[in-house]
């Protein structure tokens, strides 16, 4: 929605405009690269299409032979397009949505080919799986990691279910280090930009055995001012910055090679962000407040702190083993922990309507153990796979003016804390083969099975509550406040609640497919691959409810990976996928909009076809010219739900992302000059609404990168949304419609309808050191 937009939306008719919906999620990862130009031994040849290697199917592979729809993004493409915050890479994958949503900087909402997540809540599984260096990142709260010298981001689009297992339905994104090697090494930077942005960061290697042992590590400190601000708060003593940034993150790995037949990759990270929590926009004056609706999308006014935090660390090792020349083994562990309290103003108003501060922690550990064959004729992939993780959280709804209003009390709280615990086991393999000198199959399965244990205390309390005393100035929790435990209920009437619910699933996702070597430079591949995300329990629940079903995705695709003249590569994929067994949490039947009672069951089924191509012409030895296109048509097969789905959420029609790159060398170093044009057709922010839906946009970005003769100076100029789009990227919908289509409050009596937006334009110039 562009700003004529927006102004021109107070004047409309409210029977054009938003619908109730009520999920919650929060927003962002940030990728903490180090931006840097490769030096020239280390640059492709001009001239020529580059030999991109990839670990789609967890084995070294150029992408050029992977019967795969695989977007790579190496690290010196990073670096010159100043790419360095995950949403960043939507716009050069097709069908690919990754986007900042609402509240925090630290949650990210991913969405390929129309299949994610939209809520962030512990007990809700995602639907694209993110992993970094194949450990697999169970939630998405605070996906902000440095990551110290990133070789390339990879986006497999498509059900992963074999090789990835459970929740990558719509697909999966992998952050792929780089492993060290020569000599001591260091890059120091410090970059300035917009909103007063200063960012420092540091990222080296020491080898404390030559050729056998490496210490690495990598910080960073980035900060940024606010792109708006709370115009009003009702507490006093507050940071008024409103989508600020004010993060550090570190990274050490040692890496060790006793022989050359073993490597072994320790690896500990921690992120701090204490970046504020984010206020929305209103859409709509307020019914009940005196707050107009800002002039900037990006000001807005609360009655809770507003501060926020995200706090994740973990610990990973990787040992490989070269068995034979044809035969790898390899061990993958890791344990992760995070912790994020945070402030959501629902209502976005001085007055306490519906306000949201909340507390998420989460644990997991993971085992893999993986054997990979390779005799040139005949490949497999194999592994085991375990994995524990706990995801508990706690918030309080609280609706302190209609406790005041109707009820006459205090305050009014809907509060809800509870946990979800998964432990699951899987085994898998996938096999490649030659059926004739051109012709080869691929085949592979994976069995998963899975225990989930899940509570939920859900009460209702007659004042203000929050999360712990202190929350708000001279706030002290008291003890006892809530009505009895809702999954652990009391189901016999015996005096003694019941022990936390617990269902197990088990799931064969196969997947089969042929590849044709028409020549060196073509191939023709057709698959079908099946996912699954996980069954589980409602973390809302206010009934003693049963647990759900997987979700289950079927696709089918039929591709084209084509280079040719060694100018030109085009690799086209055309996709169709059935997606049953939805997992939706929607009204029961007889409640309303104004209701806090919901119901999580398997009563939804879309599906769709489109077509991805992603094009690159090397123009002249110096310039190089890329198109990447999405296409995606959808369809609600069944939508049994109260409100009815209506659409996918976060899923244009259409993404197209056009750019060129150019080479430049100079007497005074190398320069590399890119620039490029994104568009994003419209696309609903809710599946049940078509209240909060974005417009069609185009984004347009340009960077300049230079690199002194020597290699040890390198600076980049980067200035991204030139043209100052104003997009959402999330929401809070809570309006009723009356008879006649005119908006009526909703839950909280005010007519609360957010919006959350991207960032506006920004320039920033980085400059760095390699020691």
């Amino acid at each position: 929605m562009n700003r004529s937009t927006r102004k021109s939306f107070n004047r409309k008719s409210k029977t054009t405009l938003f619908n109730a919906s009520v999920l919650s999620q929060a927003v962002l990862a940030a990728l903490l690269s180090s931006p840097i130009i490769a030096s020239a031994q280390e640059q492709e040849a001009k001239g020529g299409l580059e030999v991109i290697e990839v670990t789609a199917r967890k084995t070294s592979e150029s992408l050029q032979e992977v019967p795969l729809a695989v977007t790579s993004i190496g690290g010196q493409e990073l670096a010159e397009k100043g790419i360095s915050v995950l949403t960043e890479v939507q716009a050069f994958s097709p069908n690919t949505t990754l986007q900042t949503s609402r509240g925090t900087n630290s949650t990210l909402t991913a969405f390929i080919r129309g299949v994610g997540q939209q809520d962030p809540l512990w007990g809700y599984e995602p639907g694209v799986g993110i992993y970094i260096d194949d450990v697999y990142m169970a939630r998405p709260q605070g996906a902000v990691l440095d990551l110290l010298d990133v070789d390339r981001i990879e986006v497999l689009r498509g059900p992963q279910g074999t090789l990835y297992g459970k929740n990558t339905i719509g697909g999966a994104i992998k952050y792929v280090t780089k492993e060290m090697s020569g000599e001591a090494r260091a890059t120091a930077q410090a970059t300035i930009g917009s909103y007063s942005q200063r960012d420092i960061k540091l990222t080296g290697q020491i080898p404390l055995v030559e050729d056998k042992l490496y210490v690495g590590f990598g910080f960073a400190d980035l900060t940024r001012d606010g792109f708006g601000e709370y115009l009003i708060s009702a507490l006093p003593n507050q940071d008024l910055e409103n989508y600020n940034k004010d993060l550090w993150a570190g990274r050490i790995d040692v890496e060790y090679s006793p022989t050359d037949d073993l490597f072994i990759r320790v690896g500990y990270d921690k992120t701090k962000d204490t970046s504020n929590a984010k206020g929305g926009y209103r859409l709509l004056p307020s019914l009940l407040t005196q707050a107009p609706v800002p002039d900037s999308v990006f000001d807005s006014y609360t009655s809770l702190p507003t501060f926020n935090e995200v706090e994740l660390e973990g610990f990973s090792v990787m040992a490989r083993y070269d068995y034979s020349e044809n035969l790898e083994l390899k061990y993958i562990g890791a344990s992760r922990e995070g912790y994020s309290p945070t402030n959501i103003d629902f209502d976005n108003t001085p007055l306490d309507i519906f306000d949201v501060p909340a507390e998420y922690k989460d644990e997991n550990t993971s085992h893999e153990l993986q054997a990979n064959f390779d005799n040139g004729r005949y490949s497999l992939v194999s592994g085991v796979y375990l994995y524990d993780g706990e995801s508990c959280g706690n918030f309080d709804a609280i609706l302190g003016f209609l406790g005041r209003v109707a009820f006459a009390t205090p305050g009014l709280t809907r509060e809800v804390t509870g946990c979800n615990n998964s432990e699951s086991w899987a085994v898998y393999a996938q096999s490649s083969f030659n059926l004739s000198d051109q012709l080869s199959m691929t085949v592979g399965a994976r069995y998963t099975d899975e225990e989930k244990t899940a509570f939920v205390n859900n009460g209702l309390v007659f004042a203000n509550v929050y999360p712990s005393s202190g929350w708000v100035p001279g706030y002290v929790r008291p003890d006892g406040q809530l009505v009895p435990t809702v999954l652990g209920s009391d189901s016999d009437g015996d005096g003694v609640l019941d022990a936390p619910k617990s269902e197990s699933w088990s799931r064969f996702t196969p997947r089969i497919g042929l590849e044709y070597q028409v020549n060196d430079d073509l191939m023709l591949f057709a698959s079908y691959s099946q996912g699954f995300k996980s069954g589980t329990f409602n973390p809302r629940a206010t009934i003693n409810e049963d647990g759900v079903n997987p979700e289950i995705v079927d696709s089918f695709e039929l591709g084209m990976k084509s280079d040719w003249n060694d100018s030109l590569r085009a690799n086209v994929t055309l996709f169709s996928f059935d997606h049953k067994d939805r997992q939706y949490v929607g009204f029961g039947p007889g409640n309303t909009a104004t209701d806090l009672q919901q119901v999580l069951r398997n009563v939804a089924e879309s599906s769709a076809w489109g077509i991805e191509s992603e094009f690159t012409y090397v123009a002249t030895d110096n310039l190089s010219i890329d198109l990447a296109l999405g296409y995606i048509d959808t369809d609600v097969e069944a939508g049994n739900t109260i409100p009815p789905v209506i659409g996918l959420s976060n899923t244009p029609e259409m993404t197209i992302n056009l750019s060129a790159n150019y080479f430049l060398e100079t007497d005074f170093g190398s320069f590399v000059i890119n620039g490029g044009v994104y568009r994003r057709d419209d696309y609903l922010l809710f599946e049940t609404s078509d209240l909060l839906e974005q417009d069609a946009y185009n984004m347009v970005n340009v960077s300049v990168a230079w690199e002194s003769m020597s290699g040890d100076w390198f600076a980049s100029l980067h200035a991204k949304n030139l043209t100052d789009e104003e997009y959402l990227v999330g929401g809070y919908d809570f309006v009723t419609r009356g008879e006649n289509g005119e908006l009526l409050p909703g839950l909280g009596g005010d007519l609360t309808l957010i919006g959350y937006y991207g960032d506006p334009r920004t320039i920033h110039l980085t400059v760095g050191y390699r020691f």
